[in-house]
Protein backbone atom coordinates (compact mmCIF):
# COMPACT_ATOMS: atom_id res chain seq x y z
CA UNK A 1 0.00 0.00 0.00
CA UNK A 2 1.45 3.36 -0.95
CA UNK A 3 1.83 5.96 1.75
CA UNK A 4 -0.62 8.85 1.45
CA UNK A 5 -3.02 7.01 -0.87
CA UNK A 6 -6.59 8.07 -0.34
CA UNK A 7 -9.01 5.35 0.86
CA UNK A 8 -11.13 3.80 -1.88
CA UNK A 9 -14.87 3.36 -1.83
CA UNK A 10 -14.29 -0.25 -0.73
CA UNK A 11 -12.18 0.96 2.20
CA UNK A 12 -15.04 3.20 3.32
CA UNK A 13 -17.87 0.67 2.81
CA UNK A 14 -19.37 -1.28 5.68
CA UNK A 15 -17.66 -4.69 5.75
CA UNK A 16 -19.84 -7.76 5.43
CA UNK A 17 -20.66 -9.83 8.49
CA UNK A 18 -18.52 -12.66 7.12
CA UNK A 19 -15.44 -10.46 6.71
CA UNK A 20 -15.91 -8.85 10.12
CA UNK A 21 -16.12 -12.29 11.69
CA UNK A 22 -12.95 -13.35 9.88
CA UNK A 23 -11.17 -10.31 11.32
CA UNK A 24 -12.29 -11.24 14.83
CA UNK A 25 -11.11 -14.82 14.39
CA UNK A 26 -7.71 -13.60 13.18
CA UNK A 27 -7.47 -11.31 16.19
CA UNK A 28 -8.34 -14.13 18.58
CA UNK A 29 -5.64 -16.31 17.00
CA UNK A 30 -2.97 -13.61 17.02
CA UNK A 31 -3.73 -12.86 20.67
CA UNK A 32 -3.45 -16.48 21.77
CA UNK A 33 -0.42 -18.17 23.28
CA UNK A 34 -0.42 -20.71 20.45
CA UNK A 35 0.25 -18.20 17.66
CA UNK A 36 3.29 -18.92 15.48
CA UNK A 37 5.14 -16.95 12.81
CA UNK A 38 3.29 -18.82 10.09
CA UNK A 39 -0.04 -17.57 11.50
CA UNK A 40 1.19 -13.98 11.36
CA UNK A 41 2.30 -14.42 7.75
CA UNK A 42 -1.08 -15.86 6.78
CA UNK A 43 -2.81 -12.98 8.56
CA UNK A 44 -0.72 -10.43 6.66
CA UNK A 45 -1.58 -12.20 3.41
CA UNK A 46 -5.28 -12.09 4.31
CA UNK A 47 -5.01 -8.42 5.25
CA UNK A 48 -3.34 -7.51 1.93
CA UNK A 49 -5.64 -9.66 -0.17
CA UNK A 50 -8.67 -7.35 -0.15
CA UNK A 51 -9.36 -3.71 0.84
CA UNK A 52 -12.47 -5.00 2.65
CA UNK A 53 -10.18 -7.02 4.91
CA UNK A 54 -8.17 -3.92 5.81
CA UNK A 55 -11.38 -2.00 6.43
CA UNK A 56 -12.69 -4.74 8.73
CA UNK A 57 -9.40 -4.88 10.62
CA UNK A 58 -9.41 -1.10 11.07
CA UNK A 59 -12.92 -1.25 12.53
CA UNK A 60 -11.99 -4.12 14.81
CA UNK A 61 -8.99 -2.12 16.04
CA UNK A 62 -11.26 0.84 16.81
CA UNK A 63 -13.49 -1.37 18.94
CA UNK A 64 -10.51 -3.01 20.63
CA UNK A 65 -9.04 0.36 21.59
CA UNK A 66 -12.23 1.23 23.44
CA UNK A 67 -12.21 -1.94 25.52
CA UNK A 68 -8.55 -2.89 25.79
CA UNK A 69 -6.72 0.44 26.02
CA UNK A 70 -3.69 -1.06 27.74
CA UNK A 71 -3.26 -4.08 25.49
CA UNK A 72 -0.99 -3.86 22.46
CA UNK A 73 -2.11 -4.98 19.03
CA UNK A 74 -1.27 -8.56 17.95
CA UNK A 75 1.38 -7.19 15.58
CA UNK A 76 3.26 -4.03 16.57
CA UNK A 77 3.68 -3.08 12.91
CA UNK A 78 0.94 -0.81 11.58
CA UNK A 79 -1.42 -2.91 9.52
CA UNK A 80 -2.26 -0.22 7.00
CA UNK A 81 -1.82 3.44 6.14
CA UNK A 82 -5.53 3.90 6.77
CA UNK A 83 -5.12 2.89 10.41
CA UNK A 84 -2.43 5.53 10.94
CA UNK A 85 -4.50 8.18 9.18
CA UNK A 86 -7.56 7.25 11.23
CA UNK A 87 -5.60 7.66 14.46
CA UNK A 88 -4.39 11.10 13.37
CA UNK A 89 -7.93 12.20 12.56
CA UNK A 90 -9.21 10.97 15.93
CA UNK A 91 -6.48 12.86 17.80
CA UNK A 92 -7.19 16.03 15.84
CA UNK A 93 -10.90 15.80 16.63
CA UNK A 94 -10.15 15.22 20.31
CA UNK A 95 -7.98 18.34 20.42
CA UNK A 96 -10.69 20.44 18.80
CA UNK A 97 -13.39 19.07 21.09
CA UNK A 98 -11.33 19.71 24.21
CA UNK A 99 -10.94 23.32 23.11
CA UNK A 100 -14.67 23.64 22.56
CA UNK A 101 -15.38 22.13 25.98
CA UNK A 102 -13.14 24.74 27.56
CA UNK A 103 -15.13 27.50 25.92
CA UNK A 104 -18.41 26.06 27.08
CA UNK A 105 -17.12 25.61 30.59
CA UNK A 106 -16.08 29.25 30.82
CA UNK A 107 -19.39 30.52 29.54
CA UNK A 108 -18.18 31.83 26.17
CA UNK A 109 -20.77 29.65 24.49
CA UNK A 110 -24.21 30.03 26.08
CA UNK A 111 -27.56 28.29 25.95
CA UNK A 112 -28.62 30.16 22.81
CA UNK A 113 -25.62 28.86 20.89
CA UNK A 114 -26.37 25.32 21.97
CA UNK A 115 -29.94 25.59 20.73
CA UNK A 116 -29.09 26.22 17.10
CA UNK A 117 -26.09 24.04 16.38
CA UNK A 118 -24.95 20.40 16.57
CA UNK A 119 -22.38 21.37 19.20
CA UNK A 120 -24.28 19.54 21.98
CA UNK A 121 -23.81 16.24 20.17
CA UNK A 122 -20.05 16.78 20.18
CA UNK A 123 -19.52 17.74 23.81
CA UNK A 124 -22.30 15.90 25.63
CA UNK A 125 -19.93 13.36 27.16
CA UNK A 126 -18.12 16.16 29.01
CA UNK A 127 -20.70 18.85 29.62
CA UNK A 128 -24.16 17.30 30.03
CA UNK A 129 -26.01 18.11 33.25
CA UNK A 130 -27.32 14.54 33.28
CA UNK A 131 -26.00 11.56 31.38
CA UNK A 132 -25.89 7.77 31.30
CA UNK A 133 -23.28 5.41 29.94
CA UNK A 134 -23.92 2.47 27.63
CA UNK A 135 -26.23 -0.02 29.33
CA UNK A 136 -27.27 2.36 32.11
CA UNK A 137 -30.72 3.88 32.74
CA UNK A 138 -31.49 6.49 35.37
CA UNK A 139 -34.50 8.20 36.93
CA UNK A 140 -34.44 11.87 37.95
CA UNK A 141 -36.82 13.93 40.06
CA UNK A 142 -36.63 17.55 38.93
CA UNK A 143 -37.12 20.56 41.20
CA UNK A 144 -40.65 21.20 39.90
CA UNK A 145 -41.75 17.61 40.61
CA UNK A 146 -41.41 16.38 37.02
CA UNK A 147 -39.85 12.96 36.55
CA UNK A 148 -37.36 12.06 33.83
CA UNK A 149 -35.96 8.66 32.87
CA UNK A 150 -32.72 8.58 30.87
CA UNK A 151 -32.17 5.58 28.62
CA UNK A 152 -28.80 4.11 27.68
CA UNK A 153 -26.05 6.45 26.42
CA UNK A 154 -28.16 9.57 26.94
CA UNK A 155 -27.02 13.13 27.56
CA UNK A 156 -29.34 15.90 28.71
CA UNK A 157 -28.96 19.60 29.44
CA UNK A 158 -31.32 21.31 31.88
CA UNK A 159 -32.31 24.95 32.25
CA UNK A 160 -34.95 25.86 34.82
CA UNK A 161 -35.55 29.46 35.82
CA UNK A 162 -38.43 31.73 36.82
CA UNK A 163 -39.82 31.82 33.26
CA UNK A 164 -39.21 28.40 31.76
CA UNK A 165 -38.51 24.73 32.33
CA UNK A 166 -36.25 23.62 29.51
CA UNK A 167 -34.45 20.40 28.62
CA UNK A 168 -32.20 19.75 25.66
CA UNK A 169 -31.67 16.18 24.49
CA UNK A 170 -28.13 15.88 23.21
CA UNK A 171 -28.09 12.12 22.61
CA UNK A 172 -30.11 9.02 23.43
CA UNK A 173 -33.67 8.86 24.73
CA UNK A 174 -35.77 10.16 27.63
CA UNK A 175 -39.20 9.53 29.08
CA UNK A 176 -40.84 12.58 30.65
CA UNK A 177 -43.68 12.91 33.16
CA UNK A 178 -44.33 16.62 33.59
CA UNK A 179 -45.57 18.27 36.77
CA UNK A 180 -48.16 21.04 36.52
CA UNK A 181 -46.82 24.60 36.52
CA UNK A 182 -49.03 26.90 34.39
CA UNK A 183 -46.66 29.86 34.77
CA UNK A 184 -43.67 28.06 33.23
CA UNK A 185 -43.89 26.05 30.01
CA UNK A 186 -42.06 22.71 29.88
CA UNK A 187 -40.03 22.25 26.69
CA UNK A 188 -37.65 19.69 25.24
CA UNK A 189 -35.31 20.67 22.43
CA UNK A 190 -33.47 18.49 19.93
CA UNK A 191 -31.48 19.53 16.83
CA UNK A 192 -34.71 19.16 14.82
CA UNK A 193 -37.10 21.28 16.83
CA UNK A 194 -38.78 22.17 20.11
CA UNK A 195 -41.43 20.18 21.96
CA UNK A 196 -43.86 21.87 24.37
CA UNK A 197 -45.54 19.54 26.85
CA UNK A 198 -49.25 20.11 27.47
CA UNK A 199 -49.49 18.21 30.77
CA UNK A 200 -48.26 14.86 29.63
CA UNK A 201 -46.14 11.69 29.57
CA UNK A 202 -44.00 11.11 26.49
CA UNK A 203 -40.74 9.72 25.16
CA UNK A 204 -38.21 11.49 22.95
CA UNK A 205 -35.48 9.59 21.10
CA UNK A 206 -32.79 11.25 19.03
CA UNK A 207 -31.70 9.62 15.78
CA UNK A 208 -29.00 10.94 13.42
CA UNK A 209 -31.53 12.31 10.92
CA UNK A 210 -34.72 12.83 12.95
CA UNK A 211 -36.39 12.80 16.38
CA UNK A 212 -38.96 10.21 17.43
CA UNK A 213 -41.71 11.54 19.71
CA UNK A 214 -44.28 9.18 21.26
CA UNK A 215 -47.06 10.57 23.49
CA UNK A 216 -48.74 8.31 26.08
CA UNK A 217 -50.73 10.85 28.12
CA UNK A 218 -51.86 14.40 27.39
CA UNK A 219 -50.43 16.09 24.29
CA UNK A 220 -47.19 17.59 22.98
CA UNK A 221 -46.82 20.47 20.54
CA UNK A 222 -44.04 20.15 17.95
CA UNK A 223 -42.36 23.17 16.41
CA UNK A 224 -39.75 22.05 13.90
CA UNK A 225 -36.54 23.99 13.38
CA UNK A 226 -37.92 25.40 10.10
CA UNK A 227 -41.24 26.48 11.63
CA UNK A 228 -43.70 23.66 10.91
CA UNK A 229 -46.16 23.08 13.76
CA UNK A 230 -48.40 20.22 14.88
CA UNK A 231 -49.87 18.91 18.14
CA UNK A 232 -49.52 15.21 18.89
CA UNK A 233 -52.17 13.68 21.16
CA UNK A 234 -51.93 10.68 23.47
CA UNK A 235 -51.58 7.33 21.75
CA UNK A 236 -49.65 8.68 18.76
CA UNK A 237 -46.07 9.07 17.62
CA UNK A 238 -44.16 10.72 14.80
CA UNK A 239 -40.62 11.07 13.47
CA UNK A 240 -39.96 14.72 12.77
CA UNK A 241 -37.09 16.43 10.99
CA UNK A 242 -36.06 20.06 10.95
CA UNK A 243 -38.47 20.60 8.04
CA UNK A 244 -41.54 18.48 8.71
CA UNK A 245 -43.43 16.95 11.66
CA UNK A 246 -43.65 13.61 9.85
CA UNK A 247 -46.38 10.99 9.53
CA UNK A 248 -48.50 10.47 12.65
CA UNK A 249 -48.82 6.80 13.67
CA UNK A 250 -50.17 4.82 16.64
CA UNK A 251 -47.70 4.77 19.54
CA UNK A 252 -46.54 1.39 20.82
CA UNK A 253 -46.89 1.25 24.64
CA UNK A 254 -44.24 -1.51 24.70
CA UNK A 255 -41.61 1.12 23.87
CA UNK A 256 -41.92 2.40 27.44
CA UNK A 257 -40.73 -0.93 28.87
CA UNK A 258 -37.09 0.14 28.91
CA UNK A 259 -37.69 2.18 32.08
CA UNK A 260 -38.37 -1.20 33.76
CA UNK A 261 -35.23 -2.74 32.25
CA UNK A 262 -37.13 -4.78 29.68
CA UNK A 263 -37.11 -4.94 25.88
CA UNK A 264 -40.49 -6.13 24.65
CA UNK A 265 -40.40 -7.70 21.18
CA UNK A 266 -43.79 -7.93 19.50
CA UNK A 267 -43.26 -9.66 16.15
CA UNK A 268 -40.14 -7.74 15.17
CA UNK A 269 -37.25 -8.98 13.05
CA UNK A 270 -34.08 -10.27 14.64
CA UNK A 271 -32.33 -7.41 12.83
CA UNK A 272 -34.49 -4.89 14.71
CA UNK A 273 -33.92 -6.76 17.95
CA UNK A 274 -30.16 -6.68 17.52
CA UNK A 275 -30.21 -2.97 16.70
CA UNK A 276 -31.88 -2.35 20.05
CA UNK A 277 -29.56 -4.66 21.99
CA UNK A 278 -26.53 -2.91 20.52
CA UNK A 279 -27.58 0.26 22.31
CA UNK A 280 -27.09 -1.49 25.66
CA UNK A 281 -23.86 -3.38 24.95
CA UNK A 282 -20.22 -2.44 24.75
CA UNK A 283 -18.31 -4.07 21.95
CA UNK A 284 -19.37 -5.64 18.67
CA UNK A 285 -22.65 -7.52 18.25
CA UNK A 286 -22.77 -9.05 14.78
CA UNK A 287 -25.67 -10.67 12.98
CA UNK A 288 -25.45 -13.17 10.14
CA UNK A 289 -27.66 -11.95 7.26
CA UNK A 290 -29.26 -15.36 6.74
CA UNK A 291 -31.02 -15.13 10.13
CA UNK A 292 -31.69 -11.38 10.21
CA UNK A 293 -35.33 -11.69 9.13
CA UNK A 294 -36.38 -14.24 11.76
CA UNK A 295 -39.33 -12.98 13.81
CA UNK A 296 -38.89 -12.35 17.53
CA UNK A 297 -41.50 -12.40 20.31
CA UNK A 298 -41.06 -12.04 24.07
CA UNK A 299 -39.49 -9.96 26.82
CA UNK A 300 -35.73 -9.66 27.27
CA UNK A 301 -33.61 -8.14 30.05
CA UNK A 302 -31.70 -5.02 29.09
CA UNK A 303 -29.47 -5.02 32.16
CA UNK A 304 -28.03 -8.40 31.13
CA UNK A 305 -27.79 -8.56 27.36
CA UNK A 306 -25.80 -11.80 27.48
CA UNK A 307 -28.85 -13.46 29.04
CA UNK A 308 -31.02 -11.81 26.39
CA UNK A 309 -28.81 -13.37 23.70
CA UNK A 310 -29.04 -16.80 25.35
CA UNK A 311 -32.84 -16.47 25.41
CA UNK A 312 -32.79 -15.69 21.69
CA UNK A 313 -30.69 -18.78 21.04
CA UNK A 314 -33.17 -20.89 23.01
CA UNK A 315 -36.15 -19.56 21.06
CA UNK A 316 -34.74 -19.30 17.52
CA UNK A 317 -32.59 -21.47 15.22
CA UNK A 318 -29.48 -19.43 16.02
CA UNK A 319 -26.31 -19.82 18.05
CA UNK A 320 -24.30 -17.21 19.92
CA UNK A 321 -20.64 -17.16 18.94
CA UNK A 322 -18.44 -15.40 21.50
CA UNK A 323 -15.17 -15.02 19.60
CA UNK A 324 -13.75 -12.46 22.04
CA UNK A 325 -15.11 -10.96 25.28
CA UNK A 326 -16.00 -7.83 23.31
CA UNK A 327 -16.91 -9.53 20.02
CA UNK A 328 -20.12 -11.56 19.84
CA UNK A 329 -22.06 -12.71 16.79
CA UNK A 330 -25.43 -14.31 16.18
CA UNK A 331 -25.08 -17.10 13.61
CA UNK A 332 -27.38 -19.69 12.06
CA UNK A 333 -27.63 -22.83 14.19
CA UNK A 334 -25.57 -25.69 12.83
Amino acid sequence: MSSGASPSAVDQAEPSHRVMQQAAEWYALLSSEDVIDGDRKRWRAWLDDDPAHRNAWRRLEAIRRRFEPLQSTPDPRRTSDELLDANKRVNQRRTVLKSIVGLVGTGVLGWAAWRHTRLPLMVSAWQADHHTITGETRRLQLADGSRIWLNTATALQQRFDTRMRGLQLLSGEILVETASDPSRPFTVETPYGRLRALGTRFTVRLYPEHTLLAVYEGAVEILTREGANVTLNAGHQTRFTAATPGIIEPADPAREAWIRGVLVAKDITLREMVEELRRYRNGHLGLAPEVADLRVFGSFPLADTDTALDLLAAALPVRIQRTLPWWVSIEAAE
